[in-house]
């Protein structure tokens, strides 16, 4: 896979993922072609640009590219991309990569594209939003190609931007000590500015450079195979327990007991602010149990090549305590990796804050933090093992190896399932195997390889009668999995619950059991009336649960004057927009265009007459029941007066994607929130499925935050911290060109401890 600037295309292998008639999902290898905006496939690799490719299709400003994650397809595993018509939910080309970077690098490339017009089609474009090209899955094989498609080079993006914070804040941590060649931080409270205080079960970092790529070291982190015993020494087995999407599963570690860092030392001092006594550490731990720890893993991967893993406790039906051994309670952990020196080695931050469950009071803090820092010197494993293999191994030998690691829990699994099958289904495995195999060599003699591809894909993969009846071991197992879209994201989230958010999952579940009756519990419990616009309450002190302010715009950085020519970023001075309102709600469906309603604040100022025009942004939050989170903002001046507003709001759905941004920050909570939402601007259109709304007064922009998996993975997370966090968030519509520079934010907004349970029923 490459991208070739002389000639301007992009062009590889992948794989197209597709459903046969059984709805089990099965792949097929074809060769991609990205030459300027047009996506052509191929069997095999083209000899001459004369060559009709098998399939086409035009990616425009209509075409929305979505990160699926990874996925385990007739025993391989897959990096998937989505392409989907914002027209047309149903034309949709689902692609799988190899690996994670290849993945990354096509779907940059297909965004970029997006963003651009083809010459000679922006003048057909711009005005004619309706106008369709070819379907991404059937699209024609006529599509001619562009006479100077070999003239323009292929830019990985039009203004890149570096992946660094778009929000001025503090740091989380502050540094406490060096051990084994990794700098030790732990989190900083706000009411622990002098560093002297620590919590029973703190968290804890450790940072250390790794001589690796960052997608190696992903991959080491994410495998429990073999290769996992050269660096963990914690971890007794590992496995999955069951595969929620391409970017969530949930994990069960066993914990080996000889690793403990008191097992070598008689006796400790302790001090407390009352006594000063000694411990004998040895005594106190004869005989105790193992550890295990049962997670979820949320895992994405950033424009800057930066790899995020996230894991927080669950509970979880499939795997409950298990004898012999004492269950931990991870609060929050993690590792970020990011590629520093060009990408040829890595700076890792692996963070803990666990505990441990001892039962002797004493031993609690300290132990804590001992347990915890000796976990974390797994970094200094981790960098050892690369610096040994780099001295034994070339980089060939190593970038052979680490995908083999990336799929070694699978293929484990795989071999102990072949090894109880029957004669005949070995060799059925292996003639399957043969076919697929002589399907993915490179062609010696293009008819054969053509005649082939000419019997119907979907008949390659039908299951034995046997494996219907084994299907949910499969399941659990991580094997070939229904679709996505026969497994809704709500009916996955039910089957856990984190320990953080038990009460409320326990509802969820009650919920999804009794229907439609506690929504009518919730309303007889919520007496206060409301209007849309005023149920969640406004508190310019900050110091309500449950309430929404303004945050200062400066804290937001936006583009400059200059930014075209120096992409440098300014702080915001100010907001077009006044914020007047928000809504906290909760429904068993979908809450669409919140502005035309009845009674709402909105509707109030219509019937006025008056001038006031207003800008409306609703979340939709996924779940059992489904959560709405909506911010009203106001403008009293006519819309022609601010030119980029009056051409968002009257504009097509493919301009409004392409320049609707939101710049988040999560201002107090823990750090694990903090980095899964991230302080970096995004376009919202563009990574998530977008509605828009427009009224005689109003302007509403819907987003769908479960449309990603990506997006539902954070979700999750925030929601299990909801009531501890600060939430601070600003909009912008981006300027693309020195006349729309400097940007201005629309609107602010600050969440003050949101509760789920005070969300209001949203009205009829």
């Amino acid at each position: 896979m490459g991208i070739s600037q002389n000639e301007a295309k992009m062009e590889g292998w992948l794989h197209t993922i597709r459903s046969n008639r059984f709805g089990l999902q099965f792949s097929r290898k074809r060769y991609f072609i990205l030459r300027n905006n047009v996506l052509e496939s191929y069997r095999v690799i083209p000899i001459s640009e004369k060559e009709e490719p098998v399939r086409s299709a035009i990616i425009d400003s209509c075409i929305r590219v979505t990160d699926n994650g990874r996925e385990n397809i007739s025993k391989k595993v897959f990096f998937i991309f989505t392409l989907c018509s914002t027209s047309d939910n149903n034309d949709q080309l689902k692609l799988g990569a190899s690996s994670s970077e290849e993945a990354a690098r096509w779907i940059h490339c297909l965004k970029d594209a997006a963003l651009k017009e083809s010459p000679r089609q922006a003048k057909n474009f711009v005005g004619s939003p309706k106008k369709r090209w070819p379907s991404l899955r059937l699209g024609s094989t006529k599509t001619k190609r562009s006479k100077n498609s070999g003239n323009r080079p292929f830019h990985l993006s039009v203004h890149a931007e570096a992946m660094t914070s778009d929000v001025i804040a503090p740091s989380p941590w502050k540094i406490f000590g060096c051990q084994n060649g990794l700098r030790l931080f732990k989190e900083a409270k706000d009411w622990d500015s002098r560093g002297g205080h620590w919590d029973d079960h703190p968290a804890i970092m450790a940072v250390g450079a790794v001589n690796g790529t960052s997608e190696a070291i992903f991959s080491m982190l994410m495998s429990f195979g073999s290769s996992r015993s050269g660096w963990d020494f914690c971890l007794y087995h590992g496995s999955v327990v069951e595969h929620l999407d391409g970017h969530t599963d949930i994990i069960h570690k066993k914990l080996y007991s000889d690793w403990l860092p008191w097992l070598d030392s008689n006796t400790c001092f302790e001090q407390n602010s009352h006594f000063i006594f000694w411990i004998d550490y040895r005594s106190c731990c004869r005989g105790m149990k193992r550890r295990d720890l049962l997670l979820q893993r949320y895992w994405r991967r950033e424009d800057d090549g930066t790899y995020v893993i996230l894991y927080h406790s669950v509970l979880h039906k499939k795997c409950p305590p298990q004898s012999g051994y004492v269950r931990a309670h991870l609060k929050s952990g993690g590792y970020v990796i990011t590629p520093v020196n060009q990408g040829k080695q890595s700076l890792v931050k692996h963070m803990l804050a666990i505990d441990w469950k001892f039962w002797n009071l004493y031993l609690r803090p300290s132990a804590d933090r001992s347990l915890t820092i000796r976990m974390l010197e797994r970094v200094a494993a981790l960098r050892e093992l690369f610096k040994a293999k780099q001295r034994n191994y070339s980089s060939e030998c190593l970038s052979r190896e680490w995908p083999r690691d990336t799929h070694s829990p699978q293929i484990e699994i795989e071999d102990i399932k072949i090894g109880t099958q029957s004669p005949k289904q070995i060799i059925k495995i292996e003639e399957d195997n043969l076919i697929e195999n002589e399907l993915e060599k490179p062609p010696s003699g293009r008819v054969t390889l053509m005649g082939l591809n000419e019997a119907p894909d979907e008949f390659f993969d039908v299951p034995e009668a046997s494996e219907f009846t084994d299907y949910d071991h499969l399941e659990s197992e991580w094997s070939t999995e229904l679709s996505s879209e026969l497994h809704p994201p709500n009916v996955q989230q039910s089957k856990l619950t984190t320990g953080a958010g038990l009460m409320r999952k326990l509802h969820d579940l009650a919920i999804q059991k009794k229907g439609y009756m506690d929504l009518r519990e919730v309303a007889r419990e919520d007496s206060i009336v409301y209007s849309y616009g005023t149920s969640l309450q406004k508190d310019p002190t900050c110091t309500l649960p449950c309430s929404w302010s303004t945050s200062d715009p400066s804290m937001f950085l936006i583009r400059g004057k200059n930014y075209l020519k120096d992409n440098q970023k300014i702080k915001a001075n100010g907001t077009l927009m006044q914020m007047v309102g928000a809504d906290w709600l909760i429904s068993d469906k979908r809450e669409d265009d919140l502005g035309s309603r009845l009674g709402s604040i909105v509707q109030k100022y219509a019937a006025k007459g008056g001038p006031e025009f207003f800008f409306i942004v609703n979340f939709q939050i996924p779940g059992s029941p489904m959560h709405t989170l909506a911010m009203y903002y106001m403008i009293k001046t006519p819309l022609e007066d601010h030119p980029l507003l009056y051409n968002f709001v009257n504009g097509d759905d493919a301009y409004r994607n392409s320049r609707f941004k939101l710049i988040p920050c999560i201002s107090k909570g823990s750090w694990i929130v903090k980095r899964s939402v991230g302080k970096k601007a995004s376009l919202l259109g563009k990574a998530l499925e977008a509605h828009y709304f427009r009224g005689k007064n109003y302007f509403e922009v819907e987003i769908d935050v479960g449309s990603s998996t990506v997006a539902r993975g954070v979700s999750n997370f925030v929601l299990g911290y909801l009531s501890n966090l600060v939430a601070e968030m600003a909009f912008v519509i981006q300027g693309n060109t020195q006349e729309e520079l400097p940007e201005t934010l629309l609107g602010t907004c600050r969440l003050n401890h949101l509760d789920l349970s005070k969300a209001r029923l949203a009205l009829p």
